[in-house]
């Protein structure tokens, strides 16, 4: 990484009319807010407590406490490549503008997949944050006013948080940065409160033997090997979403390292804050059993529950439902601005409408729309699938790891000839950009697979179907009409042309 004077904005514009595009979006972003944004989006006490009744019954206390180490370290490798290429090309379009320049043949071919993996995953994982956000509030709810926690119930919450989400994403983005920038803030502060509480209150504590050892199988398999690589899911799916910082680099400053700083920072911080979050959970439960059917739902309001009584409880879960709440807004951000600059090119059904910009806040409105309303219906599937929600975290995992390893693997087929950026990896480059294409190999496998036995309808894991209709819709259409007319990401013009377009065109 190669540390220089951070230039005016005038660079970031010029550099942007370089790859092709004028300035549309307002660049007021710092490179703060844009690791807050990725660091919100990844947000552990979402992504960790949704999914900790999961990993109570996919391997138990061992695998939630060791899993997150390994997982963040392979991750980190992930982000690490990811990072190393935004730094080259800083834009809005992100995998799929990546995948365009970086391939050396069939550009398009890579950039049309790459955006639909990335849409599906940027869908599903607005979905499964504004769901455990749902999951929650309804768990607090029904402590304090008895508002049963009913899947019918959940599924009206979460239309409303994203119905919230989407009204402040449209006000513009400086609300939008302001709100990232505390969600940061009480993310650190609420780690420490709920740690903090579940270490000094609690009458008892778990032993160390049962938090770093104790393993646990209720998914009807035999095979303990199988049930723990189930159980990283609870890791993997926190650490995903952290691409936001490059979907935000058009309206960020100094934006060839501020960009790919937001990537690699929110994975690190997250990596180090969640690892503690989750042994200082697993510390403090009292009744293992009774957490895992928690009349509530939700296992973690559970634990507070029997840990530092109903008042603690409900003021621990009021901090993950904020944490929860800012995190969705951040996802629902980083979506809409995937599916901007994916319609700016055309690869939408219904592009000219998605790509419309508000001329007033300079915000993509209708993509903001799109965003939320492909999340809900998503997460309704809660209503007659009692898996659905571990399913969602798995399609927003694959959809997204596969579109961030696509231009990683094309960059280590470019070898030396790929022009770094300003912040890049040096000698490292092509070991980690290896690790990162491996281990996501490995994830995209694992997380299409049965996650209970024996398999009912019930409890089917759809992410396989999930993956199959994206990819083979988007196969269709490409194969019958794409291939003929999508070039990849549609350039305005040379740096020179650019340079003259008139001010409308810069406030469209």
């Amino acid at each position: 990484m190669l540390p220089t004077d951070t230039p005016s904005v005038n660079s970031d514009e010029a550099r942007l009319r370089e790859l092709g595009y004028t300035q549309e979006l307002a660049r007021s972003m710092s490179g703060f807010s844009n690791f807050a944004l990725s660091f919100s989006v990844v947000s552990i006490l979402s992504g960790c407590l949704t999914l900790y009744g999961f990993g109570m019954t996919t391997g138990g206390p061992a695998v939630i406490v060791w899993g997150w180490p390994l997982v963040g370290v392979m991750t980190l490798a992930v982000a690490l490549a990811m990072a190393e290429i935004c730094s080259s090309y800083p834009t809005a379009g992100g995998l799929y503008y990546w995948a365009a320049k970086l391939a050396p043949s069939r550009g398009p071919a890579w950039s049309w997949f790459t955006g639909y993996f990335n849409f599906m995953g940027q869908v599903a994982v607005t979905a499964g944050v504004d769901f455990g956000a749902a999951f929650f509030t309804n768990a607090f709810l029904e402590l304090q006013w008895g508002f049963a926690a009913s899947p019918a119930h959940t599924v009206e919450i979460f239309a409303v948080i994203l119905l919230v989400h989407g009204l402040l994403n449209t006000r513009g983005v400086r609300l939008v940065a302001i709100l990232n920038n505390v969600s940061v803030w009480w993310h650190v502060f609420g780690v420490a409160i709920i740690v903090g509480a579940l270490a000094v209150l609690p009458s008892h504590h778990a032993s160390a033997s049962f938090v770093f050892t104790k393993f646990v199988n209720g998914t009807g398999f035999h095979s303990s090997f199988y049930v723990a690589m189930l159980g990283l899911l609870l890791a993997q799916y926190t650490l995903t979403g952290y691409d936001a910082s490059a979907h935000m680099t058009e309206e960020t400053q100094d934006a060839a390292r501020s960009g790919p700083k937001g990537i690699v920072n929110s994975v690190l911080v997250s990596l180090v804050a969640g690892w503690i979050l989750l042994i200082g959970i697993t510390f403090a439960i009292q009744n293992y059993d009774g957490a895992v059917n928690s009349p509530t739902g939700v296992p973690p309001a559970q634990i507070f529950l029997d840990a530092i009584g109903a008042s603690g409880a409900k003021l621990l879960l009021l901090i993950v439902i904020g944490a929860q709440f800012f995190c969705g807004m951040a996802s629902v951000t980083a979506n809409s601005r995937m599916i901007y600059a994916f319609s700016r090119d055309g690869a939408l059904p219904g592009s000219r409408f998605w790509h419309r910009i508000n001329p007033r806040t300079q915000t993509p409105t209708s993509a903001v729309w799109l965003a939320t309303g492909g999340a809900f219906l998503l997460g309704a599937q809660d209503l007659w699938n009692a898996t659905a929600y571990a399913a969602v975290t798995s399609v927003s995992v694959i959809g997204l790891y596969i579109a961030y390893v696509i231009p990683v693997f094309l960059k280590l087929r470019q070898g030396d000839s790929f022009q770094r950026g300003p912040w890049h990896l040096g000698r490292w480059s092509r070991p980690i950009g290896i690790v990162a294409v491996v281990w996501t190999v490995v994830i995209t496998v694992l997380f299409m697979l049965p996650t209970l036995s024996p398999i009912t309808a019930a409890n089917f894991n759809y992410t396989p179907v999930a993956v199959a209709a994206v990819l083979g819709s988007a196969g269709v259409w490409w194969l019958v009409s794409a291939r003929h007319w999508f070039t990849g990401p549609k350039v305005q013009g040379p740096p020179k042309q650019l340079a003259d377009l008139p001010d409308e065109l810069e406030t469209r």
